[in-house]
């Protein structure tokens, strides 16, 4: 991982006393800290300084924290950042909202600082190697009616182009690196996730549901009870 002096997060929360708070905590681990009060503060301070890591809290004035997170992830710049929502509120709609939004964590308060931290060390030390630990050396990987560029992070579907949040561009990276082998959940969440970030088994049916809604593909097969695979073969 690169020295942390280098990495930009933004926080976005109403709540001053949080603000301050984790700021501190960050700032003393070492990273670039910017903030923002509301949800618009949130998407013009991403513009601004494209930062690699946002935090967003779920419940902010003027635009909410899923609102923000779907503008920030319509910024070309910002495709590939990682979005990480800590709110009070836990509910499964809300933890589905938010990863339908591009978030690639959630993190219920309340939350101890090292634990928060430690979080966003496992994830950025993702971002870091992911060029490392991708499935796949090859810039472009091409299926029928299926294109997968790396180095543009573009996938190009019936001459469409989308331009995927990370985890769901590294999902489907994974899965097409071996066309017909059966991967695990235990392998997804381990080479997409990473084995420092805890996520459930339902992160991973969401993400899979958002590729087959985006890309109207149904190559993705879900083999009951083990996980999930990718036929080369067309439909």
């Amino acid at each position: 991982m690169k020295d942390k002096s280098e990495y930009r997060i933004l926080l976005a929360d109403d709540e001053p006393d949080i603000i301050e708070f984790l700021s501190y905590n960050l700032r003393k681990e070492g990273y670039q800290v910017f903030t923002a009060s509301n949800g618009i503060e949130a998407l013009a301070q991403a513009k601004k300084v494209l930062p690699h890591l946002i935090i967003l809290d779920v419940m902010m004035p003027k635009m909410d924290g899923i609102e923000a997170c779907a503008e920030i992830n319509k910024i070309d710049e910002m495709k590939g950042s990682i979005k990480i929502f800590l709110t009070a509120r836990s509910e499964d709609y809300s933890q589905i909202a938010g990863f339908d939004a591009g978030a690639d964590d959630y993190v219920s308060k309340p939350i101890k600082p090292k634990v928060l931290v430690s979080r966003i060390n496992a994830l950025l030390r993702r971002f870091d190697k992911i060029e490392e630990t991708s499935p796949s050396k090859e810039t472009i990987s091409t299926f029928k009616n299926l294109i997968i560029d790396t180095e543009r992070h573009l996938v190009i579907r019936h001459n469409k182009e989308f331009a995927l949040p990370r985890k769901e561009f590294d999902l489907l990276r994974l899965l097409t690196s071996k066309p017909g082998k059966v991967f695990t959940r235990e392998e997804i969440l381990n080479k997409v996730w990473g084995t420092d970030v805890i996520v459930g088994d339902r992160t991973i049916d969401v993400h899979i549901r958002k590729l087959r809604d985006k890309l109207d593909l149904n190559r993705i097969k879900t083999i009951k009870g083990v996980g999930y695979k990718f036929n080369e073969k067309s439909e």
